[in-house]
This record gives structure tokens, C-alpha cells and sequence, in this order.
């Protein structure tokens, strides 16, 4: 199908879109006789976000676990750094340099920061290594301008929005190119998710291309240079941020032409042009 594209300059302040680093083509998954995605086209560039949204069941989690190495696609190619590629795992996605901040965060409370950080990956040289740990945990932690008091302090004394911070710091452990956040502001108020998209405006700075998925239309508009709307498992559109209305993308998540809003705008435009002609006409 057509993706309708607006192709315009994104908002003021915002990165340009530069090399690009990730590129789906007619991805496909399905479960038995359910589709979950067909034929799906995405692109992400260096220093760009771009936010992937929908309703319940649009193919947004398929999509992620397809990019993060849980699911195979059944068709369709991935293009990694101008070369064509396959994630049959998790940990060859974290080793392309893909990593994936999943909505649970899939945190310890028991353990501290550096532990959750380097879990799985702690630095043995020999023994291990606590104190290169440590620096290295305030060093990424540092990179976001992250507001956590102490490296030593459980994940349990923490707020969401810091745990949240902990869980984008683990994926900048081994330097990836492309970060996926799933639903980052998730369940938290109004400061922390103010917090939390510094987090992803500090990720874009660092020239990574971020992918995050959002049912928040604000944090979308916030901090996204392009939307990409998925529904039913498959692309409905492409929009740059700052180009288009939220009510023109909410119509796209929802495939619906003729709602309230769009009839009222219509009726605006309309009584607009007859005041023009009866200007002219006079």
C-alpha cells in the first residue's frame, strides 16, 4: 500500500535526519492464522527520533520484538548500517548494536544501580571488578544527566522516572546505534516524564537513532521528529512532527475520515471560503 508521506521540514531545534542505520522492508509476522504485521516499512536515522504509534493490537509489540531478536519476521529484509542482516536473538541484537528498554524495565529492586547496569555483563579481568563498575555506571549515568543520588542506592528506594533512567543507561552498556524505548512514560506523573524525555532528547544529542513506542500524543509531539502509525499490522502513514495536526495522526491511528473533528474543520473551511468570495464578489 501507499504510505501517505508529509514531506516536510521537521520543527525548529530539532536534528535533521542524517545517515540512515536501520531499515525494515515488508516485514511480515504472523501467529497461525493471525497477521500481526504485513508487509511493514520503517526507516531510522542517526540522531533521529521516531515515534511508532497505534491502537491496542496495531502490531507495535510484534514490531519491537522483531527489531530486539524475540521474533523472526516470516518475510521482509533488515538493513543494519547499509548491510542486510538477521536478529534470530536478543543477544545478536544487543550485538549489532540494537538495544531494547522494554515496558517492565526488567529490573532487580534487590540489587543497586551498578548491579542492575552490568547484569550479565560485569567486568571480570580476572576477578571482579567493582571499582571500573562503579566509574563506568556514573560515567553512562553522567551521559543523560541523570538525577540518581548514589550508585550503591537499591532500585527499590527509587522513583519510576529513575528506574526508568536505569533501564536506558543498561542498554548504553555496550554502545549501541539504535536505541527502542516501549512505552518510557508509562504509568508515570508529570515530572518524572518530564525526566524522562530529557533522557531521549540527551539520546538524540549522542547521534543514536531512537524508536519509541507511545499511546502519549504530548510525549510523541514533545520529543519525536517523525511518527510512524501502524494499524491493524500495517503502516497507515508517515508524518513529520510539527507538519501535521495531532487530530490529523490520531485519524490515522484510528482510520477514521469522518469524526467530529474532521467534520468541524470542514465546516470552518468552508464558512472561510464563503467569506472570501463574498469579499471578492463586493
Amino acid at each position: 500500500m501507499s504510505i501517505p508521506t508529509i514531506d516536510q521540514p521537521a520543527s525548529a531545534g530539532r536534528a535533521e535526519p542524517r545517515t540512515s542505520i536501520l531499515s525494515l522492508r515488508g516485514a511480515s509476522k504472523s501467529f497461525g492464522a493471525v497477521a500481526a504485521l504485513t508487509d511493514i516499512d520503517l526507516e531510522v536515522a542517526a540522531g533521529e527520533v521516531v515515534a511508532i504509534v497505534g491502537d491496542n493490537g496495531a502490531g507495535k509489540s510484534t514490531l519491537v520484538k522483531v527489531l530486539s531478536g524475540v521474533h523472526l519476521p516470516d518475510a521482509g529484509t533488515i538493513t543494519f548500517e547499509s548491510n542486510q542482516v538477521t536478529i534470530p536473538t536478543p543477544t545478536a541484537a544487543l550485538d549489532l548494536g540494537i538495544a531494547t528498554v522494554f515496558q517492565d524495565l526488567a529490573l532487580c529492586d534487590n540489587l543497586n544501580v551498578i548491579n542492575n547496569l552490568f547484569l550479565g555483563r560485569e567486568l571480570r579481568p580476572g576477578r571482579l571488578d567493582e571499582v571500573a563498575m562503579e566509574v563506568r555506571s556514573w560515567e553512562l549515568l553522567r551521559q543523560l544527566s541523570a538525577k540518581i543520588p548514589s550508585v550503591r542506592i537499591p532500585i527499590a528506594a527509587l522513583s519510576g522516572g529513575q528506574r526508568q533512567t536505569v533501564a536506558i543507561a543498561r542498554s548504553l552498556v555496550g554502545n549501541p546505534k539504535v536505541i527502542i524505548l516501549d512505552e518510557p512514560t508509562a504509568a508515570l506523573g508529570v515530572a518524572q516524564t518530564a525526566e524522562v524525555l530529557n533522557l531521549v532528547e540527551r539520546l538524540r544529542e549522542r547521534g543514536l537513532g531512537v524508536i519509541m513506542i507511545s499511546h502519549n500524543m504530548a510525549d510523541v509531539q514533545a520529543v519525536a521528529d517523525r511518527v510512524v502509525v501502524l494499524r491493524l499490522g500495517r503502516n497507515n502513514g508517515e508524518f513529520t512532527v510539527g507538519a501535521v495536526s495531532p487530530e490529523e495522526i490520531i485519524a490515522a491511528i484510528t482510520g477514521a475520515t469522518d469524526n467530529a473533528v474532521t467534520r468541524r474543520t470542514a465546516q470552518i473551511d468552508l464558512r472561510t471560503a464563503s467569506s472570501l468570495d463574498k469579499e471578492v464578489t463586493s
